[in-house]
């Protein structure tokens, strides 16, 4: 389930931020009905095989024995006890998972999580990943951002530039069209929503992303809104990739002005001529000639199934049902991980986990033993593009169980009340329990909201009129 970036709906007038962020952390935990609750902020989705484990401890032996997965890519711990905040943050520390406790609810980074393991990865970006979280948690000023920050950064392929990013970095081919390691090439930056773009130096994409968030503190400072990301700047203090370019100048980057380089980052999901192998998602490819036609489709980097490396390793691509995993099965990924795999995992932005390096021998029955733990597997699974917020009763907010309604409806085989259709093949459906829709999907989906009447259900789409597009994401 892609993630839900904080879009002001057409029209609407920006919010006026007079407290503090309230997002939760790891150090600061949110009281639920269930309990209190840490989000661990996993930068780029990346875990070694210590982290995880340490997170499994934790839930284990200070939550419910469940860890939730955030339409970010990081790890959510529900159930903790008043009082655990030292614990935890030992747990956590003594793994790795809080190198800075200032800056440990800003680590909000995005990045494709194929990126480096696929036959047609353009770019591995995820050293840019390792590179920015370093010099966010060196940089003093940077403090100062919001919890909901969001810095994206995409391979090329354009699985995550369109899930709503702050500052997003799109990685380009070299001039010959080869792949590259990230360390070299070019790369398209953008901030909000402005169309235009910034071209960098591969190497300059870390400073250059932290340099566009250092102008945003500018631009929001001056704007006397409190705006906590880009999107909630006042039209007359709006941020643009020109205003960008002269932070950049200023801290010695070089950055070419592409007024439509960075085109419209949005995805079209459609269903394959081939039944079996599930949706396919065209993405937009930021290196094509516009006068060359439509960029070509791409398997859905957001499906479950074994991956294909060009150096003939596999990875394996695994949903969790509702975002949700119980110790039991994370341990298990953990040790094919450890045992089969490269010793390391990564989150994705669809409630997911991917396991890299697998021995192409080993992968279709280390798939079918993750299928057993009771992990989505296969794209076919009723369950694959459903979500739904957390709901009773662990939301006071909400209006019911959400999560028991809708396996109700899997079970039945009716993920959409009534037996409505999906707009188009492949759409996410989301059950919410309140109209804050929390965590909801980006782009067009289903919307199934629990009313004091029942379920009501609606197609929420990126051009909605404030009238019809009421959400707040997690």
């Amino acid at each position: 389930m892609p993630p839900s970036p904080s879009i002001r709906p057409l029209g609407s007038a920006p919010p006026l931020r007079d407290r503090g962020d309230a997002c939760p952390g790891a150090l600061r935990l949110h009281a639920a009905a269930d309990g209190l609750l840490a989000r661990v902020r996993v930068p780029a989705g990346d875990l070694t095989v210590r982290q995880a484990m340490a997170l499994a401890d934790a839930a284990e032996q200070l939550g419910d024995g469940f860890l939730s997965l955030t339409s970010r890519g990081n790890v959510e711990l529900r159930g903790l006890p008043d009082g655990c905040d030292g614990r935890l943050a030992g747990l956590l520390g003594d793994a790795g998972l809080l190198p800075s406790a200032r800056h440990e609810r800003i680590r909000n980074i995005l990045a494709s999580p194929l990126a480096g393991l696929d036959r047609h990865t353009p770019a591995d970006v995820r050293w840019w990943a390792r590179r920015l979280d370093a010099l966010l948690c060196a940089s003093e000023s940077a403090t100062a951002l919001s919890g909901r920050f969001l810095f994206v950064l995409d391979d090329g392929r354009g699985d995550v530039a369109a899930l709503g990013g702050d500052v997003s970095l799109v990685a380009e081919r070299d001039g010959a069209g080869e792949r590259t390691d990230g360390d070299g090439g070019t790369a398209l930056l953008r901030v909000g929503d402005d169309p235009a773009a910034l071209r960098i130096a591969g190497p300059d994409a870390p400073r250059a992303a932290l340099a566009a968030a250092e102008a945003f503190l500018t631009a929001a400072e001056a704007s006397g809104t409190g705006a906590w990301r880009v999107r909630e700047l006042p039209q007359e203090h709006a941020l643009t990739a020109r205003d960008v370019a002269g932070a950049l100048r200023a801290a010695g980057i070089a950055a070419t002005h592409v007024p439509d380089g960075a085109r419209p980052f949005t995805t079209t999901t459609h269903a394959s001529p081939d039944p079996a192998a599930g949706p396919t998602t065209t993405y937009p490819n930021p290196n094509a000639d516009p006068a060359a036609g439509s960029a070509p489709a791409r398997a859905d980097s957001s499906a479950p199934g074994v991956v294909e490396g060009a150096d003939g390793r596999h990875a394996l691509a695994v949903l969790a049902p509702l975002g949700r995993l119980s110790a039991a099965q994370w341990r298990l990924l953990t040790a094919t991980a450890a045992q089969h795999g490269s010793g390391e995992l990564r989150l994705t932005p669809w409630r997911g986990v991917v396991l890299p390096g697998l021995p192409a021998a080993a992968a279709a029955d280390r798939l079918a033993a993750l299928s057993a733990a009771g992990l989505i597997t296969d794209p076919s699974s009723p369950w694959h593009r459903l979500g739904a917020c957390t709901g009773r009763p662990g939301c006071a907010k909400s209006r019911t169980d959400v999560r028991a309604d809708l396996a109700q409806a899997v079970a039945a085989g009716a993920p959409v009340p009534g037996g409505s259709p999906a707009p188009a093949p492949g759409a996410p459906v989301y059950w919410s329990g309140c109209e804050r829709r929390c965590g909801h999907p980006h782009g067009t989906w289903v919307d199934v909201l629990a009313t004091a009447d029942g379920y009501q259900v609606s197609v929420v789409r990126p051009d909605a009129s404030p009238a019809t597009q009421e959400t707040r994401p997690q």
